[in-house]
């Protein structure tokens, strides 16, 4: 899997930007600590933007960018072939084909390192008007992997958007037992009770976690 099926498989930019909130949403619960969770979404990015994350600890991530001018996806793979530090630069072909309304962000530092260069191993992009996800022509390495890219693993809940498929990360990920109702109870973006948040974390509640919900942009009941 590439870059170019995941774009196949994702949803249109408000259904995906909704899916990140909710992801965001649950990780909160069952992270309390900001430091430990996977997903994450700031709906306070600037004044026009909105970015949902994902950090793994161990060098893996994606950011999406949510704008007046569309989303703009850029995920790095720590240990793809791909890799700016493997190729001495953007792998030829992930970022060439950027149109100028997303150009800023490939040179975003919060996307870059300390030597400005973009840490990026898969990119998509979709404007409010495109009918579907767009991505470089890639000329991908043959390494021996179907994901050369990394982009199977970086955007797996992308792609898979079921509970069942965020119940079976959490579960592997935090080590512990996840209420699948309460899954999709976040997922429809339903309002946050008490009793669903027990469901999923039963040390904390509703104003333990007001701040972050506000900054995620959660709809309120």
């Amino acid at each position: 899997m590439t870059v170019h099926d995941i774009a196949r498989r994702l949803p249109g930019i408000s259904v995906l930007r909704d899916h990140c909130r909710a992801l965001a949403v649950l990780d909160a619960i069952l992270s309390p600590e900001w430091t430990g969770r996977y997903y994450s979404y700031d709906s306070q990015w600037s004044g026009t933007e909105e970015m949902a994350s994902m950090r793994n600890g161990s060098g893996d991530e994606y950011a999406i960018v949510f704008s007046p001018v569309g989303a703009y996806v850029c995920g790095f793979a720590h240990e793809s072939h791909m890799s700016p530090y493997a190729a001495d630069g953007p792998w030829p072909g992930v970022l060439d084909e950027v149109p100028e309304a997303f150009r800023p962000y490939v040179d975003e530092p919060a996307f870059s390192d300390e030597d400005g260069m973009p840490v990026v191993t898969a990119c998509m992009w979709r404007g409010p008007q495109d009918a579907a996800w767009q991505a470089g022509t890639i000329d991908f390495p043959e390494d021996g992997t179907d994901d050369p890219d990394g982009a199977g693993y970086l955007f797996k809940l992308l792609a898979d958007r079921s509970a069942e498929a965020y119940q079976k990360f959490a579960e592997d990920y935090y080590g512990l037992p996840v209420d699948l109702e309460a899954v999709r109870h976040v997922h429809a973006l339903r309002p946050l009770t008490s009793e669903v948040i027990s469901a999923l974390n039963p040390d904390i509640g509703p104003s333990d976690l007001a701040e972050d919900f506000e900054r995620i942009g959660y709809p309120r009941g």
